[in-house]
């Protein structure tokens, strides 16, 4: 069975008309979740492994940049924000001089070049 030209530019006219009715939708529903680049809540920080790895590489890059002597906790607040690779904004509890306080560390993680970069630490606010 040989499928005529015209039936073919009715499906290929038919396609297209449903890109376009279709297409639209689907980016509001994506922009209703959050706007691409902008940061998003990392859920389950307390038992997410990453991002408590990340949390005990901040403080350690801080302590050899700065020469302190905070000890870290846990990760108790994360986000995530994709620019070239993926930003993580931290909020991370520590001791320092025997005070629990909290800090907030930046982090830049590029997985193909399997590199992570501590962007700024310092006393939460």
């Amino acid at each position: 069975m040989a499928i005529s030209s015209s039936s073919m530019a009715s499906f290929f006219v038919f396609l297209c008309l449903a890109l376009v009715l279709v297409g639209p939708s689907s980016l509001c529903t994506a922009r209703s979740s959050g706007w691409v680049g902008g940061r998003t809540k990392v859920p389950n920080v307390q038992t997410n492994l990453e991002v408590q790895e990340l949390g005990r590489f901040s403080v350690e890059e801080h302590n050899r940049r700065d020469g302190a002597d905070v000890v870290f906790l846990r990760v108790v607040e994360a986000q995530r924000q994709v620019v070239s690779g993926i930003m993580y904004y931290l909020r991370i509890e520590g001791v320092e001089g025997g005070a629990t306080r909290q800090f907030d560390a930046s982090v830049v993680v590029k997985a193909w070049l399997r590199s992570r970069e501590l962007v700024s630490f310092e006393p939460a606010a």
